[in-house]
């Protein structure tokens, strides 16, 4: 049975053979906060085997305390405050939203996030190479990503002159979102092409999202990191199949579940490297003094399916640079 399922099953118990705090101490917790199920069982794997790589392997001493919203963010306040009341030693928060919840729930107990898109803006730090406080952990660099992966799409489809971008707001934070939106403005102009902003609040908004691209004769759409877009990705996928717009999204989620091309941090490094975050907390590191790390690595992988679907000969150019082909 692969790591993942254990703590699924059995919220299972390590020993931390090479942490002697730890063993002093007696059991730690370790709790996980995850504002959807989108982080999949392939990032909590990961999350696991960076643990196991570090020395903590079955048995006793390090128990996995795991909440999370189901996609619904207003629940992430009292799963946050759960987490503060089991006196968890560390909270790992998946995601902006889940990172603010446990920001807002605790002062005192060491913060550790994944997937955050814009750490300063999203008001978790104020200084990337010395956070201070209670919180450090590992940005996404979204609005940076937000240009190549235009540039990317551009040159996937390169008849296209009008793209609609599809961005949910108040998903990520204000700062975060207009700086996401200037990128994508800034890669317009330098790639000649028009932009459609299109905005999605919830899951009831997506049907007249797509409606109103057909009608502005969009020919391709990129869409804007967003929890809710996430969590709806198999629909975004359905709509953009039926209206036949080849699409870049930011996470290879979208493109195993039938999106044509994605572009973005290799998250399962991240969620992995995490761990190395929560060994050094419980050997008795301050959050404040370990500095926000950004990703190495990133990937690009596209469906060659869904570009066949669409009716799309993807050039050779940009499918030479692709880290994995989904056939």
């Amino acid at each position: 049975m692969r790591l993942f399922e254990l703590v699924l099953a059995l919220s299972l118990t390590f020993a931390p053979l090479a942490a002697e705090a730890q063993q002093a101490a007696g059991v730690v917790r370790i709790g996980l906060l995850r504002d959807s199920p989108g982080a999949s069982a392939r990032l909590r794997e990961a999350f696991l085997q960076g643990l196991h790589d570090l020395g903590y392997i079955g048995g006793r001493g390090l128990l996995i305390e795991g909440r999370d919203a189901m996609g619904k963010p207003e629940r992430l306040p009292a799963l946050a405050a759960e987490l503060v009341a089991l006196k968890v030693d560390v909270i790992v928060a998946a995601g902006t939203p889940a990172a603010q919840a446990a920001k807002r729930a605790t002062s005192s107990l060491p913060i550790v996030f994944m997937s955050v898109a814009d750490p300063i803006a999203s008001g978790l730090v104020t200084n990337l190479a010395r956070p201070g406080g209670n919180v450090t952990g590992l940005s996404t660099l979204a609005p940076e990503l937000v240009a190549k992966g235009l540039e990317l799409l551009r040159e996937a489809v390169p008849g296209v002159s009008r793209f609609a971008v599809l961005w949910q707001p108040g998903g990520l934070g204000e700062r975060t979102e207009r700086n996401m939106l200037k990128e994508a403005e800034v890669a317009a102009r330098a790639l000649e092409v028009q932009l459609q902003f299109v905005e999605v609040r919830g899951p009831a908004d997506i049907d007249r999202a797509f409606s109103d691209m057909t009608h502005a004769r969009a020919g391709a759409l990129t869409a804007l990191a967003s929890a809710a877009l996430f969590n709806e990705r198999g629909r975004l996928m359905g709509l953009a199949a039926k209206n036949r717009l080849p699409a870049m999204y930011g996470l290879r989620e979208y493109v195993e579940a039938g999106g044509l091309m994605s572009y973005g941090p290799d998250l399962a490094d991240l969620f992995r490297r995490a761990a190395t975050y929560v060994d050094k907390i419980l050997r008795g590191a301050k959050p404040g003094d370990l500095p926000i790390e950004q990703p190495t690595k990133f990937e690009l992988v596209i469906n060659l399916k869904t570009a066949r679907t669409l009716g799309l000969t993807i050039p050779p150019s940009v499918l030479g640079r692709a880290d994995q082909v989904i056939e």
